[in-house]
């Protein structure tokens, strides 16, 4: 059974291209944003709960949205009954989460909590298609060297740490700070190659006559 084309609930541009290395038929779902704080952690919310939770809840506000708008943002008509993609990516270094940077500054300050340590990445996951929701979770370990005052300068001055959760993306120049990482390359830019194809498998599987 051939899996349907997926609307893929996020506007990063390296999820898309994951899905088109995986050879995943896709559209890119352009979600309106709520209002208010950009995924606010709630009061005493673990960061593993944090991501799974925001994960699901974007899977559940394209599905929403899909229902009540019959048309994309160029006119093209939606398909409500299309699976539904959502992805989540949390940076966490002693339980905390390291969220996107809202300035130069604040970018410099994560890379130096980064800076010579070792941190978890966690990528939720979420397929929803009507009343059905998989989720998965990928974690992987990421240490970077010790980075001088400098080298944090320099990489701020690119423009690249902002926009990314930690302050940093692994597929750019900050490659040349990770010794070393334990787990999903691919999950640590976004998403996860096996687990999002374990998933489309999951939902074939079940789907199937």
């Amino acid at each position: 059974m051939k899996l349907p084309v997926i609307y893929l609930a996020s506007a990063s541009p390296r999820r898309h291209e994951i899905l088109l290395q995986m050879g995943i038929e896709h559209e890119i779902l352009h979600v309106p944003a709520p209002e208010g704080e950009d995924e606010p952690q709630l009061p005493n919310e673990p960061p593993e709960t944090y991501v799974l939770r925001t994960a699901r809840e974007k899977a559940i506000r394209a599905r929403q949205w899909l229902a009540n708008s019959p048309l994309s943002a160029t006119g093209k008509p939606l398909d409500a009954s299309r699976p539904v993609l959502s992805a989540d990516t949390t940076v966490i270094l002693d339980n905390d989460i390291l969220g996107k940077p809202t300035s130069t500054d604040d970018a410099s300050k994560l890379l130096a909590r980064l800076s010579g340590n070792t941190h978890s990445v966690h990528t939720a996951i979420v397929l929803a298609c009507g009343n059905r929701t998989l989720e998965d979770v990928s974690i992987t370990q990421v240490r970077f060297k010790p980075l001088s005052k400098t080298e944090i300068a320099n990489y701020c001055a690119t423009g690249e740490p902002m926009g990314k959760a930690g302050a940093y993306g692994i597929q750019g120049k900050a490659a040349i700070f990770i010794e070393h990482i334990a787990g999903s390359y691919t999950g640590v830019m976004g998403l996860p190659v096996f687990e999002t194809w374990r998933l489309l498998q999951a939902f074939l599987e079940h789907e199937a006559p």
